[in-house]
């Protein structure tokens, strides 16, 4: 039964929680290294879907998988959440939270650059120059305003973080192209995900115990990136007449983060960034009114 004031509910709560995960990783990796990070928060999603799985009576479903649905579940949990997270979370341990998760909102233009090649898709003169109005509004955020100049406040920072853009349109290719339930899908993908980062860590070999913040911090991003808000997320759509309706609410998160990134992490906001962002949701808002 479709419902719109109880869509805009769930959409605002995803919305207001997905700002606060920029200042959440900022926060968090005062108390704890990236990768340990990841594998508490990784962790904490899968036991919280593999929880809602069995609340909604869905776990028969993952006795019904055929052996290419574990297959294309490995391939994207090795897109998200192991690569997607391990270098967006170190991008955030070399650039200020406003820059690294700002940069992070690219993936809306990479996925229509990476839809040309692999969904065969055509591009319009306006569409590149919308693409265009974006990567300038990558560019004046990365220079912190010094284009002319390309002086990169952290060079190996930006490219991690539009790398984060790249494994998340990657992976959200292939999720349109799999028709398999939500939940029970994304379950088996963060279980993936974990062998993977369990298999870094054991690598790594630095087994010292986190600070209490630490695993605060790590069992917040678990929840409230990984498993809830995606699960508000997908009722918001539910409930929702249209998908446009509530998908427009998420350039609400941006902005929000900056406000909260402003008073948690106590970062002073650049003016840079507000101006990059800016033409980054404006790039990307064009591309979406030109593809209607």
């Amino acid at each position: 039964m479709k419902n719109q004031r109880k869509a805009y509910l769930f959409a605002l709560s995803a919305v207001l929680f997905w700002s606060t995960i920029g200042s959440a990783m900022k926060l968090s990796l005062r108390f704890i290294d990236f990768i340990p990070l990841l594998l508490i928060a990784n962790l904490v999603a899968v036991v919280f879907l593999f929880s809602t799985l069995v609340f909604q009576g869905k776990i028969r479903l993952l006795s019904a998988l055929r052996s290419r649905d574990w297959f294309r579940s490995a391939i994207m949990g090795l897109l998200n959440p192991f690569l997607y997270y391990l270098v967006l979370l170190e991008a955030y341990d070399l650039l200020q939270a406003q820059e690294a998760g700002t940069l992070n909102y690219i993936w809306p233009l990479v996925l229509v650059l990476l839809s040309i090649p692999m969904l065969r898709q055509r591009i319009s003169g306006w569409s590149l120059l919308a693409i265009l109005i974006s990567f300038t509004g990558l560019l004046i955020i990365s220079t912190r305003g010094d284009i002319l100049g390309l002086n990169f406040s952290s060079p190996l920072g930006v490219v991690l973080a539009v790398s984060s853009a790249l494994f998340w349109a990657l992976y959200w290719i292939l999720n349109m192209k799999d028709q398999r339930e939500d939940v029970s899908k994304l379950f088996l993908n963060f279980s993936f995900g974990l062998f993977y980062i369990v298999v870094i860590y054991l690598l790594r070999g630095d087994f010292s115990a986190p600070s209490w913040q630490g695993i605060t911090g790590s069992v917040y991003l678990g929840i409230f990136e990984m498993g809830l808000t995606f699960l508000l997320w997908l009722k918001a759509l539910q409930y929702s007449t249209t998908t446009a309706r509530v998908s427009n609410l998420i350039y609400l998160s941006p902005f929000i983060s900056l406000i909260i990134i402003r008073f948690a992490v106590r970062e002073t906001i650049l003016l840079s960034t507000v101006i990059g962002l800016s033409f980054i949701i404006g790039g990307i808002i064009l591309q979406q009114y030109l593809r209607k």
